[in-house]
């Protein structure tokens, strides 16, 4: 196998047309919440072709899919792919989906030449990559890493009130979840194979990303309570206006970031809610979430810092009372050398250009890197659109990612 023409593009296609078409929204929309009567459709459908191509099947306690194919040397550590198949509203067909379905025509791809590993090679599909129904992304990684206390997992609720735990059992996925966790090493590597999200690959004609470094994410909930009132009765200078003190800690987001000193901190004030949200009323509660990420957790903690100094001026200045509540913040995850090197061999065999590159968006590989060596392989996506309905990414392109996968396991599962 020494190029894409040995994928089967055709059924890769057909494979993530009837995973798009298992949708809660009308095409061209994809949209698949985690435990959803959608979300069970695709894994069934994920399963039964894993079955067809010989593998053994599993799930854990949070829903996790391990398919397996056996190597000669079943008891060392097993070389593992794959990605998730739960999609936000309103997205499209080709996040994440193209790592677990590209992932399993790697596998079959190495079937087909005949190729024996000495170390089983196994296909994941994680639980809620996505944060959707539960408000956190990478669920089911977090869980396998053991970063993720099972009980309060257990606890997180929708916003119907259900509960993680009335969510997995219903769904067949029963047990304690400490049972999810994995030990160091259980893996011998894992490589995961995404759509780069972003447009540099597309815009400069490179094939693939080979991503050595993953952001370190981390976000807060921040809580303003000031004052109401009513609009006219309420004069300036009394007023304790959350929403003003919200907007001006925004804004002081976006000037900690720029001044972190490094080029890769981003900051995001994503939700900003205000209550009781009426044209005559002075706001009195705000709700703001910030996402802040960095490959650098030095530069990424400067810039919280900041933030939290400047959100406690401005609080104090407007008389507006804040709570500060992190999410998550986690570390940043730096690739293996030697699966690198497994992936640049793979590309240059197949006679696809390729380039060393930093993930800003974050996925279950970090996770796994918190228990065994990891690396990614990035795709190009058409103008670099991603998390709506007209995500693309060509038959080309993923027939490359591919084959680029499945030389790489080669050479990690020999």
């Amino acid at each position: 196998m020494n190029s894409s023409s040995a994928i089967d593009i055709a059924a890769v296609g057909a494979e993530l047309a009837s995973l798009a078409a298992i949708s809660e929204q009308a095409a061209p929309a994809v949209t698949r919440i985690v435990f959803s009567d959608h979300d069970m459709l695709a894994r069934a459908f994920v399963q039964e072709h894993c079955v067809a191509a010989g593998l053994s099947v599993r799930h854990d306690a949070v829903g996790n899919m391990f398919a397996r194919w056996p190597g000669t040397e079943p008891a060392v550590p097993a070389v593992a792919t794959g990605s998730h198949i739960d999609a936000i509203p309103n997205a499209g067909a080709y996040d994440g989906t193209v790592g677990v379905v590209g992932g399993l025509e790697a596998i079959r791809v190495l079937q087909r030449a005949g190729f024996r590993p000495r170390r089983s090679i196994e296909l994941l599909v994680f639980t809620a990559e996505e944060p959707t129904r539960f408000g956190l992304g990478c669920l089911g990684s977090r869980l396998l890493a053991g970063t993720l206390n099972p009980a309060l997992a257990d606890a997180l609720r929708d916003s119907t009130g259900r509960t993680l735990a009335d969510w997995r059992v219903t769904r067949g996925f029963d047990g304690a979840l400490e049972s999810a966790g994995l030990d160091a090493g259980h893996y011998h590597a894992f490589v995961e194979l995404h759509i780069e999200q972003g447009g540099s690959l597309e815009r400069d004609g490179v094939d693939l990303g080979v991503v050595e470094k993953i952001a370190a994410p981390s976000s807060f909930r921040l809580e303003l309570t000031g004052e109401g009132g009513h609009a006219g009765a309420v004069m300036m200078p009394g007023r304790r206006d959350a929403l003003l003190a919200g907007a001006e800690v925004a804004l002081a987001v976006e000037r900690a970031v720029r001044a972190s000193g490094s080029d890769d901190t981003v900051g995001t004030t994503g939700v900003f809610r205000i209550e009781p949200g009426a044209v005559n009323s002075v706001p009195a509660r705000a709700h703001l979430e910030i996402d802040l990420r960095d490959t650098d957790v030095t530069a990424r903690e400067k810039a919280r810092r900041e933030i939290e100094a400047s959100m406690g001026e401005i609080c104090m200045r407007r008389g507006v009372e804040a709570r500060w509540q992190v999410i998550n913040s986690d570390p940043p995850a730096v690739c293996s050398a030697a699966i690198l090197a497994a992936i640049e061999s793979a590309a240059a065999d197949c006679g696809l250009s390729h380039r060393r590159m930093v993930s800003r968006a974050y996925h279950d590989t970090l996770f796994m890197s918190l228990f065994g060596p990891v690396a990614m392989i990035f795709i190009p996506c058409h103008n670099g659109w991603s998390h709506r309905p007209d995500e693309y990414a060509s038959p080309m392109h993923i027939a490359g990612g591919i084959a680029a996968l499945a030389g790489a396991l080669r050479r990690l599962a020999a």
